[in-house]
């Protein structure tokens, strides 16, 4: 008896160790990614409304990155984050790709998936594409991923899983790979997702890295003709502190993702394969606060929602989680950009990102697992050559030309009253300003001398794309500033203690929001010390100023025109048996 209870532990210790032996020598990756997120909807930045227990769990056990930041909008920052390239290098600049329009990210562009298999990936995607459909060869798994559960366009009904463009043409939009599923009506999309991601786990090869994508539906409206917050009744009960409608909706939606997150994770610890994991969070942009997209987000105390250029709207959610990082718990203010993720997470995989041309990110892993300083200086926001707007930020300054969200430019606090979703927070001393129903204080502009021409010069080559504008003509003659001296400011993180990571502005000034106006003159924050831009700088700082307007003129020369195309109506659903498939032939 004693030496079968011997025999038995050594044949337990031999199954441990061919397992430890046979495990992937290269980390698994998972990159989460939650859909128009605010700043404030997760309980890790200090919402009080909102706990999220599973994902604020991985953000202080890892990293929480407090200077990220994302694209303004769904479909440039999905780009970027697959390719490694900006927007204004990719085509995907102006707005996002819409119903049946004939455009997608590049085909000649290698993105995320295809990098990994070069390292023996297996490589899965389960949830929103968002890049392109009209045609085959740029759905997902004809773009590097073995499998695809989900859907191609940027939002749906969470239980019936159709896609409304308009009226006109509206269609289910859910599959598996190629395939159209029409049985999994009435079932909840994020459980859905949560789901497959789990079973995918649970039956992967352990000996195999993995690449999981997980690009969860939650938090975006659903379509706006029909119910546009939805949640299972169970979520929404959890919230009976919040007093209205749409926000409670709103956390039930929310807490069904935070539940995804810790059941991903409960299933990578049941495997075995937490140790040896990486696990990314990003939200595509900030959140569709009061009203916008018919949503209840919030970015509190950041300044505009999605779709601008405000902190609000770029501004993002992100953390990294992994044991194999050698420092943790702490919070970064560290610049990063959605960009740099692909060649930080090639390099954490073995690759060399060095193999990569035309990178617009940084490999930036030492930083983030030793704490170190980032290579990255500057965050280019966007240049919108249609909207005629850019956003810049060089060191701890920040630039805004043109109408960067002018309509929704206010501080949105969350909806707590029933009235609030009817009312809406509006900013009454710029309504008042606006309305001439009154004095207001005075804007006071940048002279107009050489910061007007180069505002011209920015807006001339927006509209003529004149690539060959010399350097040194936009520089001639302008005072500028030591660009040097701005970039480099000292490195800066803390430990956090697990407490909120909150961002505090202090009191808003009286003319907060009267003394940026952008679509007449640029605007100058210095973001450190000034989070929610309350205080635009550009009068004290025209050297500064010139020289950033220089450096987004420099950015403007090298962008590519958008590749946005018109509706196609050759991809409307009722030509296709009520369903958004390819239908375009290359």
């Amino acid at each position: 008896m004693k030496c079968q209870y011997h025999l038995t532990l050594v044949m337990l210790w031999l199954v441990q160790s061919l397992t430890v032996s046979f495990a992937s020598t290269r980390p698994h990756i998972i990159v989460i990614v939650a859909d128009d997120l605010g700043w404030n909807d997760v309980s890790f930045h200090g919402s009080d409304q909102i706990p999220t227990p599973n994902i604020d769990a991985l953000a202080y056990g890892g990293i929480i990155m407090n200077n990220y930041y994302v694209s303004p909008i769904c479909t440039p920052t999905r780009g970027a984050l697959m390719s490694g390239r900006h927007p204004i290098h990719t085509g995907l600049q102006h707005s996002v790709i819409f119903a049946s329009q004939t455009y997608g990210l590049p085909l000649n562009i290698t993105i995320m998936p295809q990098w990994f298999q070069k390292l023996g990936y297996r490589t899965h995607m389960v949830g929103k594409w968002h890049l392109g459909m009209f045609a085959e060869q740029y759905l997902p798994t004809l773009r590097g991923f073995e499998s695809h559960y989900g859907y191609y366009q940027g939002c749906e009904d969470y239980f019936d899983h159709t896609y409304e463009a308009d009226l006109e043409y509206w269609g289910l939009d859910w599959r598996r790979n190629l395939d159209v599923l029409r049985n999994e009506t009435n079932l909840y999309s994020t459980d859905l997702f949560t789901k497959e991601a789990v079973s995918i786990i649970s039956n992967h090869n352990v000996s195999e890295p993995l690449f999981l994508y997980l690009p969860h539906q939650a938090v975006h409206s659903g379509n706006t003709e029909g119910d546009p917050l939805q949640a299972p009744q169970s979520y929404v009960d959890r919230f009976p502190h919040i007093q209205n409608y749409h926000r409670r909706l709103f956390a039930g939606m929310m807490a069904a993702l935070d539940d995804s997150v810790g059941s991903v994770v409960a299933a990578l610890k049941s495997r075995g394969m937490m140790e040896n994991s990486i696990i990314m969070f990003t939200t595509d942009n900030g959140g569709p606060a009061n009203g916008f997209d018919a949503n209840a987000a919030n970015n509190f105390p950041l300044r505009g929602v999605k779709a601008t250029l405000w902190e609000g709207g770029v501004r993002g959610v992100g953390f990294i989680n992994s044991a194999l990082l050698q420092k943790t718990g702490y919070v970064s203010e560290e610049m990063f950009h959605v960009c740099d993720w692909l060649p930080t997470l090639y390099r954490a995989a073995g690759g060399d990102p060095s193999e990569m041309e035309n990178l617009d990110g940084y490999d930036l892993w030492d930083m983030l697992s030793k704490d170190t300083k980032s290579k990255r200086i500057e965050i280019l926001h966007n240049i919108d050559p249609k909207g005629k707007f850019g956003g810049l930020q060089v060191g701890d300054y920040k630039i805004l030309v043109g109408d960067v969200g002018m309509s929704w430019d206010d501080w949105y606090p969350p909806w707590q009253s029933p009235a609030d979703s009817v009312l809406l927070h509006v900013n009454n001393s710029r309504s008042f300003h606006r309305n001439g129903l009154g004095a207001h204080v005075p804007n006071h502009h940048i002279a107009k001398t050489s910061v007007e021409d180069l505002v011209k010069v920015f807006h001339m080559g927006l509209e003529s794309r004149i690539a060959d504008i010399p350097y040194d003509m936009l520089k001639a003659n302008y005072p500028t500033v030591d660009m040097e001296k701005i970039k480099s400011r000292p490195k800066r993180s803390y430990v956090h203690g697990n407490t909120p990571v909150r961002i505090e502005c202090g009191s808003k000034p009286f003319n907060a929001s009267t003394s940026c106006e952008p679509t007449k003159s640029p605007c100058l924050f210095h973001i450190p010390s000034d989070p929610c831009e309350y205080y635009n700088i550009a009068d004290q700082n025209k050297d500064l100023v010139i020289s950033l307007l220089v450096r987004l003129n420099q950015y403007a020369m090298t962008m590519v025109p958008p590749l946005n195309t018109p509706v196609d109506p050759a991809g409307n659903p009722k030509y296709h048996n009520g369903t958004w498939v390819p239908w375009v032939t290359l």
